[in-house]
């Protein structure tokens, strides 16, 4: 009664949810800073009568407003139910059957559920020294039809400079989807490959989970040719985006401040820890997220470590394997949050 497939795929594991009090939680990249207060006027504010009808299925006004932020016309962009919802429909409308999905290794372990779940092959491309900037052309196998591209990417936190993601994309035969959950935080972006006038299969995706301070709302979105977006808006549920997430986002997109002033918050707390990490012997890649990938030093293990952090309410992340079971994904919290981790990592 279940697809072969599903049988067999490994689902997708998130980030822990703890339900205890007096938790540090700093394993899933939330942004530790509130959203706009304005997304609580949203909330307060709202009409109920709008809940007996659909939302606007093609969520106009803040489709406008994304468009004017980015510096392109509403019909290049797309609004999903989180940007992973945005994944998942790009494995459906630009992979065909007998393809594949590639990625970075490592990267967002997402992006090989979703080939799985699509039935289709994911291909790994080496990152290499991670310290190592830059994405040469691309030697992959001739049937990958979509690249996702982490840029600053997950878990290891290093960025690619613009010109390496166009020079990869312009080598590469199909659509290459930058996922920039994370470009707020990060010295540049890619949007403007997104929004080129020439562009024929690049789409840059946001998230409002992360700067904006949203993650509960579940809002991304991406832009990029129209034809591509097209293809999206053909295969999306009627009414993916619900009436409340709809209004709540555009209240959060129109106050750039109260965002940038969160982010420099959060990007200001990085640049100290790593420097505290540093310090304590750790191996720190330089980050462009809000978040660090560190090794801990010797006689330290990043999963025994884990393990005594996660006992004491501290809550890290740890993805074992041979390219990353050595080291501790760390979210960037409050400066408190930081000061509370490392105090409980020199007790040990």
């Amino acid at each position: 009664m279940i697809a072969r497939h599903v049988r067999k795929l490994e689902a997708y594991t998130p980030g822990e949810q703890p339900k205890a009090k007096n938790v540090v939680k700093l394993n899933t990249n939330e942004n530790p800073y509130p959203p706009s207060p304005a997304c609580a006027k949203v909330l307060k504010d709202f009409d109920l009568d709008r809940l007996r009808r659909y939302p606007d299925p093609v969520f106009a006004e803040l489709r406008a407003t994304l468009a004017a932020l980015n510096g392109t016309t509403p019909d290049r962009v797309f609004v999903g139910n989180g940007s992973d919802e945005i994944l998942a429909l790009a494995a459906r409308a630009f992979v065909e059957d007998g393809e594949s999905i590639g990625s970075l290794d490592p990267s967002y372990s997402l992006y090989q559920t979703l080939a799985a779940i699509r039935n289709v092959p994911w291909r790994g491309l080496e990152t290499g020294d991670e310290r190592r900037g830059g994405c040469a052309t691309p030697p992959l196998a001739p049937d990958v039809a979509l690249f996702l591209l982490t840029n600053p990417n997950a878990p290891t936190g290093e960025f690619r400079e613009p010109a390496d993601v166009a020079a990869f994309a312009k080598a590469f035969k199909g659509v290459v989807l930058v996922d920039e959950a994370y470009a707020d935080f990060a010295r540049a972006n890619c949007m403007a490959l997104a929004t080129a006038p020439r562009n024929r299969n690049v789409l840059v995706m946001r998230t409002f989970s992360k700067s904006y301070s949203l993650a509960g709302l579940r809002v991304g979105y991406c832009v990029g040719p129209k034809p591509l977006v097209d293809a999206l808006y053909k295969i999306k549920d009627s009414y993916n985006v619900d009436a409340v997430a709809q209004a709540v986002a555009l209240a959060a997109a129109k106050d750039q401040k109260w965002m940038k002033a969160n982010v420099a918050k959060v990007v200001k707390t990085r640049a100290w820890f790593e420097t505290e990490l540093a310090a304590r012997g750790w191996d720190v890649i330089p980050s462009e997220a809000n978040f660090v990938f560190a090794k801990p030093p010797c006689p330290q293990k990043a999963a025994a470590l884990f393990a005594a952090l996660k006992a004491k309410n501290v809550f890290v992340r740890y993805f074992k394997g041979p390219k990353t079971g050595d080291r501790l994904r760390i979210t960037i919290g409050t400066d408190a949050q930081m000061k509370r981790l490392l105090k409980e990592i020199e007790i040990g």
